[in-house]
């Protein structure tokens, strides 16, 4: 596969990466298996998907203890990612930056992950009663101490730190320009797909002028870009799509033209492309600092997503997908 890097350090991973969480957290618990998860991780590896996005909060901790289970067998192979700052409780998440506890998470996880050193440590959200730069300035203080190699942060969320008629990135901007004072951001870890393209306009170019690379967090519409769920099927209820805007019955069926178009673009180029390999490939076309991360528990769907690394979507297709409608539906 086709290798990309991240950041001013030049970290070298795999055009796509792999991300974990829907294996233990978030997406349909009832059809979590863990050796069919860890088979998935494996594969991705094999296909030289080397980036493994975790997190965690994610199950919590199951999420890490299953990435660390291939990284015992593999770490030569792998780029691990995982991120702190945020506590999962009964029925709440709250964010927790205060430097103390960021060090005592950074081990835990270095214990799940089995691994002596956690390659992308990024900041899953900032805490709102600790200063930005002493949580950053504590995990500058693990890249010190080789416990980490390069740090990142996640964009602030789309109903969060907005202010009136801000742009949807503005907050993350804030936060950025913030902690590059401390020490160097590698990554920034943001949405960006089809039907949510909102980074290109301010927070993509940010990265790029900066040599800093940009995780391209839900790359297939939480699945919707793939064209295989049906409307009106529904969601189990701790399945985070059961509650999204855009996973209403009437607003799959409004979002379905945009699904048609990424089919139209694959059929030119050939019987076996999925629309989810254009939607990725459109991704890995808004830069060679862009890194979409799509999630997946199954072995078949990370050869399919690899295999868009190898997809080069031509100018036609690119302005195709461009004037496809805009997605309706969203938590704004």
């Amino acid at each position: 596969m086709e290798r990309r890097t991240i950041g001013a350090a030049a970290l070298a991973v795999g055009a796509v990466g792999l991300g974990c969480m829907p294996m233990s957290w978030a997406y349909s618990t009832s059809r979590q298996r863990g050796d069919e998860s860890l088979r998935a991780v494996h594969r991705a590896l094999d296909l030289g998907a080397s980036l493994l996005d975790t997190a965690d909060m994610y199950g919590p901790f199951t999420n890490e203890l299953l990435v660390g289970r291939a990284l015992k067998e593999r770490r030569s192979d792998a780029f691990v990612s995982t991120k702190v700052g945020l506590l999962v409780g009964d029925q709440h998440i709250v964010a927790n930056g205060r430097p103390g506890y960021v060090k005592r998470a950074c081990d835990a996880s270095l214990r799940r992950l089995q691994t002596d050193v956690i390659d992308l440590y990024q900041l899953h959200r900032a805490d709102p009663e600790v200063p930005v730069e002493e949580t950053w300035g504590a995990m500058a203080e693990l890249v010190q101490a080789g416990k980490v190699r390069a740090l990142g942060l996640c964009a602030v969320g789309a109903r969060a730190g907005r202010r009136g008629g801000a742009r949807l990135h503005d907050a993350t901007i804030r936060q950025l320009e913030r902690v590059q004072q401390i020490f160097p951001v590698s990554a920034v870890e943001a949405e960006l797909s089809v039907w949510s393209p909102e980074a290109l306009e301010t927070l993509l170019p940010w990265c790029e002028t900066r040599g800093v690379g940009f995780l391209a967090a839900m790359p297939l519409g939480n699945g919707y870009l793939t064209g295989r769920l049906r409307t009106g099927a529904g969601f189990e209820a701790d399945d985070l799509r059961a509650r999204h805007p855009r996973f209403t019955g009437e607003m799959m069926a409004a979002n379905q033209p945009i699904v048609a178009g990424l089919r139209r673009v694959a059929r030119r180029h050939g019987e076996h492309v999925t629309p989810a390999q254009v939607a990725l490939a459109w991704v890995l076309a808004q830069g060679p600092h862009v890194v979409p991360v799509p999630g997946t528990k199954q072995e078949r769907w990370v050869t399919e997503n690899a295999a868009a690394a190898t997809l080069r979507l031509t100018p036609d297709n690119l302005r195709e997908v461009a004037v496809l409608p805009r997605a309706q539906g969203s938590w704004d």
